[in-house]
């Protein structure tokens, strides 16, 4: 008995250890956000404080919930004493029934309720506790879908951090705009919460994910900071996926004007929904249908202004900012061009071929079209030491050196890329396939070369510096980065060499494990692969031979004396038929003169002819 019990209290204490030891680990790796989180809710704490503060409430319900004659359906007892002012001359007693339930509410009854109600020294701790109880359930809500939600991206913590602020700004808009009388209703409440402008904002600069999440979040705390006014809620939400719905397509920027009009015409139509469903009067609808309809131009508007500046401030991978990237006519690439020409074209193809395997995966394929320009920027400063520069017989650079450091040399590209991609202030997705397009693979060809000469050698010395691609957009990078490479070398590249060839490549990354850490199945990478050998084959193409065509390496070389002899033979062409022109000339002359000789002959003749037969 002794013995099993100690193994129990063992097996506890070493279940108690791993939950600790996990616990911190978690606590180690993800700080920022846990610090994000009971910061945001320490924000919105304090912003619910101050709004139940001012609000007109006593025990959780409105002082428009009571009325004189009502009979109560609760006892309130007063929690401190409030003396009579000149403004109230009403008098409240620590302790005393203010109404009691199952009798009706007197006059003098809710007097007190309304001193009480409008007094700063009576909170209504209950209306606060409610409050402050549904805003810690929507935060653990909102942190746990945040967290355990796949976004197929890295996140970063200016992602959340702009989204608390977001939900910050939308609740206090809420809470202390509906204290005012102008937006005192449910309906017109939405005039003023600005949740299509941070919803189409989020949209471009992280995605339709989060917007979603954010639109759910947000609505459900407009739900709280209206006093869970349905209708406010209902508006907010379909306003924001609405909003989410119509940017998350556009490739330019003058679209969101229109994106903007768009939002506006849906804000009307689902006023109009919601007052018929809820039977509202139609006296205020116009007012109601101009407002939404300014707040939705309005929120594509504002949403062209601030974009750049969020786009710079937080270095997102925004459809607009990889449009500009995309631009190949910037100074990087035309230095690209001049001092490493041969990676430059083979990175626009490789451009070409992870776009199209990310368009038919459902990936970024923009995003993979930009990180594969970048991709090999780090050759650069040495773009002699890779062999799609050395042309025109330039001798190869690894010719002098060891295998070791010309391994130090190719596998230094990487992170020269990461610094000048830094240096660019590229986006941190785009910094992340420049990392990531080699992994940790090895420099097979030197590593092979230093293998024969020192069988001992650790391979670890030869393996690029980065990690593995741990998204789709920069796995797929790093397959085309090796398909247009290795597709060079391959003798007659028909389509069904090229299926085979790529199929052999794409099986050694699988097998040396560079495609464990991103979401690729097996489906997906057969998709890629086929649209990896449709490209080729159309880059690879044949033509047809011409029947008198001649390779220039078996064409016969010309002598220097063959070559004077054909620079002459023009020229005494010219001298021989010179004589013969001046013959032709004289000649021409001659029979001319007598053409017109005998022309004026037979004139001659025809007129003494006529003059004979008229003397006749």
């Amino acid at each position: 008995m002794k013995r099993n019990n100690s193994e129990k209290e063992n097996n506890k204490t070493g279940t108690g250890r791993f939950v600790m030891k996990g616990a911190g680990e978690y606590i180690r790796n993800n700080y920022p956000f846990l610090i994000l989180f009971f910061t945001g809710l320490l924000a919105v704490s304090a912003l619910n404080f101050v709004k139940v503060s001012t609000a007109q409430t006593i025990a959780n319900f409105s002082l428009e919930d009571f009325e004189i004659g009502q009979i109560a359906d609760r006892t309130i007892l007063a929690d401190r004493s409030l003396p009579p002012d000149n403004i109230d001359p009403v008098s409240v007693t620590k302790g005393e029934k203010i109404i009691k339930k199952g009798f009706p509410i007197t006059e003098e009854g809710f007097s007190k309720l309304k001193k009480m109600s409008a007094s700063p020294l009576y909170i209504d701790y209950r209306a606060f506790a409610n409050s402050e109880l549904y805003l810690l359930m929507l935060s653990i809500m909102w942190y746990l879908l945040f967290t355990f939600i796949s976004v197929n991206r890295k996140l970063l913590f200016k992602e959340p951090l702009l989204q608390v602020i977001f939900f910050l700004a939308v609740f206090a808009v809420t809470a202390f705009c509906g204290k005012l009388p102008l937006f005192s209703s449910p309906y017109s409440i939405c005039v003023a919460i600005p949740s299509a402008l941070f919803i189409m904002i989020v949209t471009i600069l992280y995605g339709n994910l989060s917007a979603l999440l954010l639109s759910i979040v947000m609505s459900i705390g407009v739900l709280c900071a209206t006093n869970w006014q349905i209708p406010t809620f209902l508006m907010t939400l379909a306003s924001s996926l609405t909003a989410a719905a119509i940017v998350r397509k556009i490739e330019r920027r003058l679209d969101l004007v229109f994106a903007g009009l768009m939002i506006a015409v849906f804000n009307i139509v689902y006023v109009l929904l919601f007052s018929v469903i809820f039977n509202e009067t139609f006296e205020e609808l116009p007012k109601l249908m101009i407002g939404l309809a300014i707040n939705g131009f309005l929120s594509g508007i504002l949403t062209l202004g601030f974009l750049t500046p969020l786009e710079i401030m937080l270095n997102t991978a925004s459809v607009f900012r990889l449009m500009d990237l995309s631009d190949t006519n910037t100074p990087i690439f035309k230095q690209m061009q001049i001092q490493a020409n041969g990676t430059y074209n083979h990175s626009m193809m490789v451009a070409q071929l992870a776009e199209a395997g990310c368009r038919e995966i459902g990936a970024n394929a923009l995003l993979a079209r930009v990180g594969a320009y970048y991709h090999d920027i780090g050759k650069m400063d040495q773009s002699e030491y890779f062999v799609e520069n050395q042309v025109n017989g330039m001798e190869n650079k690894h010719n002098d050196l060891n295998p070791t450091l010309s391994a130090s040399v190719i596998k230094s590209h990487v992170r020269k890329g990461v610094e000048k991609a830094h240096q660019l202030h590229l986006p941190q997705a785009v910094i992340d396939i420049i990392a990531e397009h080699h992994g940790n693979s090895i420099i097979a060809f030197f590593y092979n070369m230093a293998k024969e000469k020192d069988p001992s050698l650790d391979e670890d010395d030869f393996r690029y510096p980065g990690i593995p691609p741990a998204t789709k957009e920069s796995a797929v990078v790093m397959l085309a980065d090796t398909v247009e490479a290795a597709c060079h070398t391959l003798d007659n590249p028909t389509s069904p060499r090229l299926d085979k060839f790529i199929t052999m490549l794409i099986n050694q990354k699988v097998e040396h494990k560079q495609l464990d850490n991103c979401d690729l199945t097996f489906r997906d990478i057969s998709k890629i692969k086929a649209a990896f050998v449709n490209l080729l084959t159309g880059y690879y193409h044949n033509r047809i031979k011409y029947q008198n065509q001649q390779d220039p390496d078996d064409a016969p070389a010309k002598t220097e004396e063959q070559k004077a002899e054909t620079a002459k033979e023009p020229v005494k062409a010219a001298v021989k038929e010179a004589p013969k022109e001046g013959a032709k000339s004289g000649a021409q002359v001659k029979v001319s003169a007598a053409k017109e000789t005998a022309t004026a002959k037979t004139t001659k003749t025809v007129k003494e002819v006529k003059e004979i037969k008229e003397k006749k």
